[in-house]
């Protein structure tokens, strides 16, 4: 009788891998629109709701590097 697995293995398919290219793109591009338009704004509320924009897109670009490289997100 042939075993059945429980859980799917710990791998990335090609499109899996595609996507979160895409994700890193997005977050990138968004990132140094951000980081290129900090030093033209002269409002500081404006200035740290930007600042905070840079902040979370660089921690999206690193987890999706963590994703990458271990397999979680933990």
């Amino acid at each position: 009788m042939k075993e059945q697995k429980i859980a799917p293995e710990d791998i990335f398919t090609g499109k899996d891998l595609d996507y979160l290219k895409d994700m890193f793109g997005w977050n990138h591009t968004a990132y140094k629109l951000c980081m290129n338009s900090l030093c033209d704004i002269e409002d500081k509320k404006v200035e740290k709701v930007i600042s905070d924009c840079c902040e979370m897109f660089m921690d999206n670009m690193k987890l999706i590097i963590k994703i990458v490289g271990d397999g979680t997100n933990e």
